[in-house]
């Protein structure tokens, strides 16, 4: 009875194993465990088995599996059995063997697939059992289907001539499947197979080997899969032919003045789509020689005629010189500007730590009014009787107190020209721009005196230092800020924009001094990380190096001076400039501005969360707060900085702690990427993700939670956002108001903090070397600006140019008593230095 029952349990046994999958299945493709009799034919064999698939959005996808001859299939998804309830199972027969046939089927989520979301590949296969042994399917992966909005590369439009070859690059959004990739030409197909002047390269650039006028059109990139479809930004393409000459017509008859011509036209071809023009003459004459014309001889009336000639010519000439001697004797009185040592300190008061008394002004605050020929000033003159004597202000120096009195000083001639264009542009120091408008552009009229052009709340101006145009001239000056596809720059490597692209023209003027560029840049700057190079654009349009920055300059038309948020540029040369970096080391960073903006107010269920990652310029940051302000958004908080490095690693960005009883993110993934190229090439300015939110129910006002942004293996910024969705709140206004933020040109001694009188002589006192270091030397020390001093010495003035880069740096909010107390540091050193001569008075 006993041994009985323990043989019931034993075939008992055997029924279960073959009712289920055993525990601890074997791994092996298949595993034959033979029965007494049994043939290796009988194991199952798979007639269908699972295929790759793909989950688009929140749809399940099935798996299906048939094998004969076979009792069982169970499926096994990442190594673990999937529960026999979620099996359908179907049975048949095989009409032709007769042998089982068994059909399996099982759906799988898009939650089961982000359980393991980023530990390894989803992945099923099916294993199917006989009473002969067990056999395994191929695995089929499971995954969840994606299109990424942003472009990794986009075409960008160019102008190119006839025959020549285009290449529009395209790199499509990140998805899975991969997106395919088609081209549109004015919304039209692009189909090489058709068109046998294109093709399409594997990497989804389109190339037109040989450029035709047809060609000219707008180009779109177009990528799409299962999920989605997106578009590139148009490319448009200019084909343009340059004008050629026609033949020389035959020559025309010889006129009665003994000449013929010929002509010739610009058509062949005519030029075309911005093509140059012809170069050189349409019409050609020359002498000839026929009965048809006449050489008279000359007569007595034509000699009478060349004498009178003459001799009106040596009156004129006469006339000039007598004007030129009594221009000469007009100017041999004093120069205004040094003709009163009162003039020198007017502006100045003792420099002393003690606390100015009411009444008393501060230092450099005086500045002369040129405009006026007559002016009163503080103080005692010089006796003009003792030509050779000397006296020296009180305490040895520029900055000393003004004498009792009070004189009057009258200008002579040679300041009428100075005089004249001041009064003339008194009451025009704000200047109109461009019709572009004052964000882009700005311009100005200037002579000798100087002055100053500037793009309200960019960090973008020029300065055009006194005596820097040729006395008697009077230039246009123009200040634009270009966006950077119109600019066409180039990149190479690992090669990045770190600065607007800025011009100042017009180009090919004289400038006797250099001009002073100011523009911001996003370097981290370290000698030992970054190669900055100052690129300017030439008239051919093409790109070159004009500057090593940091490195000794190899000419004198061109010196940068690099400071933490800004570059300035000394230039001599008018044109169009920009700065490039380029790393030596995985440590280089730029700093990126990150600011986050979301509706005002929010009247649908849907809520976005727009995330901006710019250039840490201001000039980006002002067009970006422009366009928000349009559309109607407010800025979340304080924009942050992160410093992004050149380690070849994407930016993410993630939402996080949203309360999920009242929001869900419309996000298919768990963070969104931005490139590295697109973020380091620096040429694609406005950069963004937006995170779609829905209200789960439309009383939900309140929204609270978390955006992070960081570079994988860098630097991260967090955001709080805690925001009353449904009340309307105006746009943050984090700009200065175009009223408040400046006149975009100030000409004359208006665009500068130091007075002209007190400059000169600042001038003349320093340029000359002094053994004893009390020269401009000692100054570019005292205001840190001693890094580059050969550059300074190689021009006529050092003093000038240490003043101009002062005036560059600090306006509008220069602290001149900072500088007056860097002059009489310097003055401490000579006491003889500041002494005014009797020729000075």
């Amino acid at each position: 009875m006993a041994a009985a029952a323990a043989l019931w349990r034993v075939l008992l046994a055997g029924s279960l194993l073959a009712a289920r999958p055993p525990a601890g299945a074997q791994q092996s493709a298949t595993v034959a465990n033979p029965m007494p009799g049994a043939s290796s034919d009988l194991l199952p064999r798979f007639l269908l088995e699972p295929q790759d698939v793909y989950i688009v959005k929140n749809k399940p996808v099935s798996l299906a599996c048939r094998a004969t001859p076979a009792t069982q299939i169970y499926f096994k998804c990442n190594g673990e059995w999937v529960h026999q309830g979620e099996h359908v199972t179907q049975r048949s027969t095989d009409q032709g063997t007769g042998l089982p046939l068994l059909d399996v089927r099982i759906d799988i989520s898009r939650q089961q697939v982000e359980r393991i979301f980023g530990l390894e590949e989803y992945w099923c296969q099916c294993v199917a059992w006989s009473s002969s042994g067990t056999t395994k399917s191929q695995k089929a992966y499971v995954r969840i289907a994606y299109l990424r909005k942003n472009f990794e590369e986009e075409p960008m439009g160019r102008e190119v001539s006839i025959e020549q070859e285009i290449v529009l690059a395209c790199r499509p959004p990140e998805g899975i499947p991969p997106a395919e990739v088609e081209w549109l030409r004015n919304e039209e197909p692009v189909d090489p197979a058709l068109d046998a002047s294109v093709y399409v390269t594997p990497e989804h650039s389109l190339v037109v080997p040989r450029a035709r006028l047809a060609d000219t059109a707008n180009y779109t990139c177009v990528a799409k899969n299962m999920v989605a479809r997106r578009r590139s930004s148009s490319a448009p393409v200019t084909v343009y032919v340059d004008g050629g000459w026609s033949g020389w017509s035959r020559w025309s008859l010889c006129a009665l003045d003994c000449t013929h011509w010929r002509s010739r036209e610009c058509s062949e071809p005519a030029p075309r789509n911005g093509g140059q023009e012809c170069q050189g003459a349409e019409l050609e004459t020359r002498n000839c020689t026929t009965e048809l014309c006449s050489h008279p001889a000359s007569g007595p009336e034509d000699v009478a005629l060349y004498v009178g000639l003459v001799a009106v010519a040596v009156c004129l000439v006469l006339l000039l010189l007598v004007v030129v001697l009594v221009c000469c004797r007009k100017k041999g009185g004093l120069d205004p500007d040094v003709a009163d040592s009162s003039i020198l300190t007017a502006g100045f008061q003792p420099v002393s730590s003690k606390p100015a008394k009411a009444g008393t002004s501060h230092l450099l605050t005086i500045q002369p009014d040129l405009s006026t020929t007559t002016m009163t000033y503080q103080g005692s003159l010089c006796s003009r009787q003792d030509r050779h004597s000397k006296f020296q202000l009180s305490n040895g120096h520029l900055l000393s107190p003004l004498g009792t009195g009070r004189h009057t000083l009258h200008h002579s001639s040679p300041a009428a020209e100075g005089v004249d264009f001041v009064s003339r542009f008194a009451a025009q120091s704000c200047f109109r721009s461009l019709p572009r408008g004052a964000a882009n552009m700005a311009y100005g009229t200037f002579n000798f005196l100087g002055g100053r052009l500037l793009i309200p709340n960019t960090g973008i101006s020029l300065l055009i230092p006194p005596d820097a145009i040729p006395r008697g001239k009077i230039y246009e000056v123009y200040l634009t800020l270009h966006k950077q596809e119109d600019a066409r720059l180039p990149l190479a490597g690992c090669q990045t924009l770190l600065s607007p692209i800025v011009s100042c023209g017009p180009p090919g003027v004289l400038l006797t001094r250099p001009a002073i560029l100011a523009l911001g840049h996003c370097v981290e700057a370290n000698a030992a990380d970054w190669s900055i190079r100052l690129k300017k654009q030439s008239c051919e349009g093409t790109w070159e190096d004009v500057l090593q920055v940091g490195e000794q300059p190899a000419s004198g038309l061109y010196f940068c001076q690099l400071e933490g948020q800004a570059a300035y540029v000394f230039t001599e040369q008018l044109g169009r400039f920009a700065l490039v970096g380029e790393s030596l080391s995985m440590a280089a960073a730029k700093r990126l501005k990150l600011l986050l903006f979301a509706p005002a107010s929010c009247s649908s269920l849907e809520y976005s969360v727009r995330v901006y990652c710019l250039r840490d310029t201001p000039d980006v940051l002002q067009e970006v707060m422009q366009l928000e302000k349009q559309l109607g958004g407010q800025l979340i908080g304080a924009p942050r900085v992160l410093h992004f490095k050149d380690s070849y690693h994407n930016l993410r960005l993630s939402i996080h702690d949203m309360p999920s009883s009242l929001w869900k993110s419309k996000l298919l993934a768990s963070y969104q990427e931005i490139p590295f190229y697109h973020l380091w090439s620096g040429l694609q300015p406005f950069l963004h993700c937006t995170f779609t939110l829905e209200r789960l129910s439309p009383s939900t006002c309140q929204l609270a939670c978390k955006v992070w942004v960081w570079q994988v293996e860098g630097d991260g910024q967090s955001f709080s956002i805690n925001l009353n969705i449904a009340k309307d709140t105006s746009f943050s206004d984090w700009l200065v108001p175009d009223s408040e933020a400046g006149c975009p040109a100030l000409v004359g001694p208006s665009a500068f903090k130091i007075p002209f009188l007190i400059r000169q002589k600042i001038i003349s006192s320093l340029d000359t070397p002094c053994a004893r270091g009390a020269d401009w030397r000692t100054l570019a020390q005292k205001l840190h600006l001693d890094s580059h001093l050969s550059f300074f010495a190689s021009k006529a003035s050092p003093t000038a140019m240490i003043l101009n880069l002062w005036e560059a740096r600090h306006f509008p909010s220069g602290n001149l008593a900072q500088l007056a107390a860097a002059v009489a540091e310097v003055g401490k050193q000579d006491s003889a230095l500041f002494a005014v001569s009797e020729a000075e008075c």
